[in-house]
């Protein structure tokens, strides 16, 4: 399922923070947005997947517009991993995992067989079945970014939107996390800071500066030392890995 932005705008009070916006998201590809801090990745994820109502422009999840859906509807089309998460309650990891089924389920309706198996299979690819009767509060970081990952899988949508999907992860994680969301084929929209990692894993990467889009295409495409010195204001050189895709390599300094 493609996700298509259209003209879209989003504020925060007086403040415009996306400014006519128009991309599409393909069906079955990794989208990577990269950007400086405050260019408008975070708020453009936040309104495809609901938290933020835009102040203008439409976005539509294949042929249906996101406006005319419920939030339940949405739900079971787009899961989200976003940049922070926690719980004012003592939930354990399986019962924060379940929470992905809460779509599928009627207000008195419980979980079934079929959920805690979708859950634990999500679990287990993630790394967390071990943990499963665990505290969520008394996870680390990167394990709750793990425990949350499976929550999303366990939504078992088409499209995923990843806010930071690496954050908080080292690199052995980092990379395990990336092979199993660009193995499951589906729709998925990833703001990502490690210009690296969204080479290695992106099929495209669109670029924003200051709530508009400055660039977009594959990453051989956009990674350029010429655009990265513009969006981060430093300088890099740029190579090709054996598998065609480019190489970051950060100099020291300010451009």
């Amino acid at each position: 399922m493609k996700i298509q932005i259209a003209d879209l705008s989003a504020q925060y009070g007086e403040k415009r923070v996306l400014d006519g916006v128009t991309v599409t998201f393909p069906a079955h590809r990794l989208t990577g947005l990269i950007g400086p801090n405050g260019s408008g990745k975070s708020t453009l994820l936040k309104c495809i997947y609901r938290v933020l109502k835009p102040s203008g422009g439409c976005i539509r999840l294949g042929a249906r517009d996101l406006s005319a859906l419920s939030y339940k509807e949405s739900a079971k089309e787009t899961a989200v991993l976003a940049q922070h998460h926690g719980h004012g309650f003592d939930f354990s990891v399986r019962d924060v995992v379940l929470m992905g089924r809460t779509p599928y389920k009627g207000i008195t309706e419980g979980d079934n067989a079929e959920d805690i198996a979708i859950a634990r299979r999500s679990m287990d690819e993630t790394g967390v079945l071990s943990m499963e009767r665990d505290s969520f509060s008394w996870l680390s970081g990167g394990e709750q970014q793990r425990v949350m990952l499976a929550r999303a899988l366990t939504q078992e949508t088409p499209c995923l939107i990843l806010d930071e999907p690496t954050n908080h992860l080292d690199i052995t994680y980092q990379l395990q996390i990336m092979d199993l969301i660009s193995a499951r084929g589906l729709t998925v929209v990833a703001a990502i800071h490690d210009l690296n990692i969204a080479a290695m894993y992106c099929d495209r990467i669109v670029a924003l500066q200051r709530g508009k889009i400055i660039a977009e295409g594959t990453p051989a495409e956009v990674l350029t030392p010429e655009l990265i010195g513009d969006l981060y204001r430093i300088r890099a050189a740029v190579s090709l890995r054996t598998d065609g895709r480019p190489a970051v390599l950060y100099e020291r300094g300010g451009r």
